[in-house]
């Protein structure tokens, strides 16, 4: 992405290299143009074909398209029945939404520390922070590894507790084999222009059945009633309605979403390649036998003592983007001052949190911008 410009060898201005960029061709505005051309621009045909195309990618029988991945994510908790009182495991490391949207709903978000290696909730973690007010458990697939939903299945079989997969950032990854949304487990997917393919906002859940999914839409649409009635709302619902031009876009990405996701595996095979040398960076995980990654971004762990403040001013002053990924949620201050939270009280999570870096990733990125972002990152580390 071009924009402000940074100074190179000898002085040279050079083209920044921003965080992220969606990949937007002809076919895109092709989709958009029929649908601008067709004049239903909301509740058409368009999402019928984006849900059903998401669908099938996904591997399960029915997807809801909602407004954003928060919207999806609030919504599976709403349809797992979770309200006051409830208790729902989830982790500190993620993105604010994921327990956000445990709050939207009055019930309360009780944190487990997580994995050093997957950065994912620590399935024994999540055991013993289980109450007899515990409702459900929230895993959140960061940074597009899948958690460890094998052994997260089995402690919710044993406990009772419904399962609310976030795989906001792991569109096309796969456990066991198997690609995240086809497990039973409500699974929300969100396709802000960060992400591995874009609606511009946007998210989608994929569910098991045909109640569940007339539920999400009901909801979606301001719990709008089936019955075919005018303005006939059977239940207290939301505007997250997808539009049909976010669904024609969404439509074009999925159409080349497996060219997508090889393109930015090959971008961190790449990454690997460039900084697998240097003592002071711990590069992403690798895939094994059940974890499949689809990569969202691509975040190194800085070693203990670099000051990473430093680090990243040091290549913005070379035009690259870099952001610490990601705070721990229960450091967030509105966190602390509803709940008292404070430090300690996950050292993983916070650990992880201090010294996580995200370089610049996206689908296009191409050798060149990555062997700048290693040169500049190697100089700003000796």
């Amino acid at each position: 992405m071009a924009g402000v410009r940074g100074q190179g060898p000898g002085g040279l201005l050079t083209a920044e290299i921003g965080l992220s960029a969606p990949w937007l061709e002809e076919r895109e505005e092709e989709l958009v143009l029929e649908t601008l051309r067709s004049g239903q621009l909301s509740l058409g045909p368009m999402i019928d074909r984006f849900e059903a195309a998401l669908a099938e990618r996904v591997g399960a029988p029915y997807v809801a398209a909602v407004s954003s991945g928060t919207a999806g994510l609030h919504l599976a908790v709403r349809l797992a029945g979770l309200g006051e009182g409830d208790e729902v495991v989830t982790t500190p490391f993620s993105f604010v939404a994921s327990a956000n949207c445990v709050l939207y709903e009055g019930a309360t978000p009780v944190f487990a520390d997580i994995d050093p290696r997957t950065l994912n909730l620590a399935p024994a973690a999540v055991e013993a922070a289980i109450t007899p007010r515990t409702k459900a458990i929230l895993p959140v697939d960061i940074f597009g590894y899948p958690a460890e939903h094998a052994e997260l299945e089995a402690i919710a079989e044993r406990h009772g507790l419904a399962l609310v997969e976030d795989a906001c950032e792991a569109l096309g990854a796969e456990y066991q084999c198997r690609p995240l949304g086809s497990r039973g487990a409500p699974a929300t997917f969100a396709f802000y222009p960060n992400k591995q393919m874009t609606t511009g906002e946007g998210g989608a859940v994929a569910v098991q059945s045909e109640d569940d999914w007339a539920t999400l839409k009901s909801l979606s649409n301001q719990g709008r009633s089936d019955s075919g009635e005018w303005l006939t709302h059977s239940r207290l619902g939301y505007n997250y309605r997808l539009d049909d031009l976010s669904a024609a876009l969404g439509l074009a990405q999925l159409e080349k979403l497996d060219r997508i996701l090889e393109l930015r595996a090959e971008v961190a095979a790449r990454y690997a390649e460039l900084l697998g040398g240097m003592d002071a960076v711990t590069l992403p995980l690798e895939d094994d036998a059940d974890h499949k990654r689809s990569w969202f971004v691509y975040v190194v762990q800085l070693a203990d003592g670099i000051n990473r403040n430093g680090v990243m001013a040091k290549l913005a002053e070379q035009g690259i983007a870099s952001k610490p990924y990601l705070p721990s949620i229960h450091l967030q201050p509105y966190w602390r001052e509803r709940f008292g939270t404070k430090e300690g009280m996950f050292p993983v999570s916070e650990d992880a949190s201090r010294r996580s870096l995200a370089l610049p990733f996206h689908t296009r990125l191409v050798r060149a911008d990555q062997e700048r972002v290693a040169e500049a990152l190697a100089a700003s580390l000796r």
